[in-house]
């Protein structure tokens, strides 16, 4: 069996990185791509399930996959811990299912080191106006985290060229089918045929 892919997507706050990721759920069978599921040690909110929405596990918990190296990358956030499991990525992936991972440019950073056959995807907004126009449209955020948010979009952006395919995401569907074409191409390329086709190659080629 062919391994699943690793994809890394990162994008500006209000450039649509979570609504494109869901929209490809819907479209793609859920036996092919799914969501990477992370830890975290905050408490579960209402409606939270573990495992599905996170694996909640307390801080010693945490601290001890931390010293046994067992996370990809991992960040405290407000006191809180999360991360990505190795194992659990892994796991997925050997049974030929893509995991989509929503991360920003510092995790990337991490988990391209550690998994160099992922595939990085930066998703830019078709511009600032655009940009704040998307934030404003929140309809919950004062002027000065607006501004905020906006100076964070412009430093995360500038390292949109250290990603392996960029998308602008102007019109919402013809972004969501840049993204399923960058599924198709992965799923042809050379090595991943390779090995799904084994067998039909090995019969082509015998004398």
């Amino acid at each position: 069996m062919a391994q699943g892919t690793l994809y890394i997507v990162s994008a500006p706050s209000g450039a649509g990185k979570s609504s494109l990721i869901q929209a490809l759920l819907k479209t793609q069978p859920l036996y092919d791509t799914q969501v990477s599921v992370s830890h975290t040690t905050r408490q579960p909110r209402p409606g939270e399930v573990h495992g599905e929405h996170y694996f909640f596990v307390d801080h010693d918990e945490f601290r001890a996959m931390i010293a046994r190296d067992a996370f990809l990358e991992h960040a405290e956030v407000f006191g809180n811990y999360y991360g990505t499991s190795r194992e659990t990525i892994e796991q997925v992936l050997a049974t030929g299912v893509n995991v989509f991972l929503d991360i920003d440019w510092q995790g990337a950073q991490q988990i391209r080191k550690k998994m160099p056959e992922s595939r990085s995807i930066f998703i830019l907004p078709p511009s600032k106006d655009e940009l704040d126009r998307r934030l404003r449209g929140r309809g919950q955020d004062s002027e000065d985290v607006i501004a905020k948010r906006m100076a964070q979009a412009v430093a995360e952006m500038s390292h949109y060229a250290e990603y392996d395919y960029l998308i602008v995401n102007d019109d919402f569907d013809a972004a969501l089918s840049d993204l399923k074409t960058i599924l198709r191409a992965e799923r042809l390329r050379m090595s991943r045929q390779k090995q799904r086709h084994d067998a039909l190659i090995t019969k082509l080629l015998a004398d």
